[in-house]
């Protein structure tokens, strides 16, 4: 018995150690209070690692570079053996000199080019390796703020751009020319607005949206704790709610992704260390899976994603 509680004390002290309930996955995973970024191997150790400020969006592109953010104005994208082969800032590019902006979402394209949302300019643009220009469309905010005017952005198959308006509460899906084809206000469901970060704060600052095989959108709700998915008749089909989930308590809602099983990936950032930062459920609201690292990572981890295996 000695030895077991040897073994078990030994892995809670490795610097590399997380804990994964279910199938152990390669993880993405940001924190900007421990300042990294990382991907953490299914046995726990870190892989891969780079020192990062203020971070909101990441992704592990098709040929194995990871394209980051550094802070809220420099996009980087840099290989596995951390060679930076592009950068961008915002703060300089694109008529930005001297303007006040920030970045919380960027996407690689098909095409190559690389889709950046600005909070300040109102904007999204598409730009190519060099920083060039291609595409540009305005955005609607009604609460105009540096900060928290989007969080996460996606172009969706069909061409349009699906935006959190983290400031507005709201989800709006914009066509190629800067258009409001869709929209849907988060509600707060009778509940009065409570200001913090954590499970005792409560609002409708939503983090993303995703747009699902099924024409429904899934929203991660922010500061509103939990998951939605409307129809594009902008109808609640499905919900999960701050304590649907046994022993779990979710605060921050960030990144929603909806798995080919039907199960859908819940990242739960500012719920403190009882709780996992990253977790999957069925339709029915059973956990089948989740990570938790506080040693690697803290109570600000806006950034999760599942890997392929190497």
């Amino acid at each position: 018995m000695k030895y077991l509680f040897s073994a078990i004390l030994l892995l809670s002290i490795l610097p590399g150690f997380a804990e994964q309930t279910g199938p152990q996955r390669r993880i993405l995973a940001a924190d900007d209070s421990t300042h990294r970024l990382a991907i953490v191997a299914p046995g726990g150790s870190l892989e891969w690692e780079v020192e990062v400020r203020a971070i909101h969006d990441a992704w592990v592109l098709t040929n194995g570079n990871i394209l980051f953010q550094k802070d809220w104005q420099t996009l980087l994208e840099m290989t596995p053996e951390k060679n930076v082969v592009w950068r961008y800032d915002a703060g300089k590019m694109n008529g930005n000199a001297g303007k006040p902006v920030e970045v919380h979402a960027f996407q690689r394209l098909e095409n190559g080019l690389t889709m950046i949302a600005e909070s300040g300019p109102a904007r999204i643009i598409e730009v190519d390796k060099s920083g060039k220009l291609h595409h540009e469309i305005k955005l609607k905010v009604n609460h105009a703020s540096i900060h928290s005017g989007t969080r996460l952005v996606r172009k969706i198959s069909n061409g349009n751009y699906l935006v959190a308006h983290e400031s507005d509460g709201s989800v709006r899906e914009y066509d190629a020319d800067g258009k409001i084809v869709w929209e849907f206000e988060v509600p707060l469901f009778g509940k009065p607005r409570n200001i913090g970060h954590g499970p005792e704060a409560f609002g409708n600052s939503v983090f993303s949206a995703v747009r699902l095989a099924n024409g429904n959108t899934l929203i991660g709700t922010g500061n509103g704790h939990s998951v939605l998915e409307v129809t594009p008749e902008k109808q609640i089909v499905w919900k999960v709610a701050q304590k649907d989930l046994p022993g779990i308590t979710l605060a921050w809602v960030t990144r929603v992704e909806r798995l080919s099983n039907g199960n859908t990936l819940i990242g739960n950032c500012h719920a403190g260390p009882d709780n996992p930062q990253f977790l999957e459920v069925t339709s029915d609201k059973q956990v089948v899976w989740t990570f938790k690292d506080f040693k690697n990572f803290g109570n600000s981890m806006p950034v999760q994603a599942v890997l392929p295996p190497l």
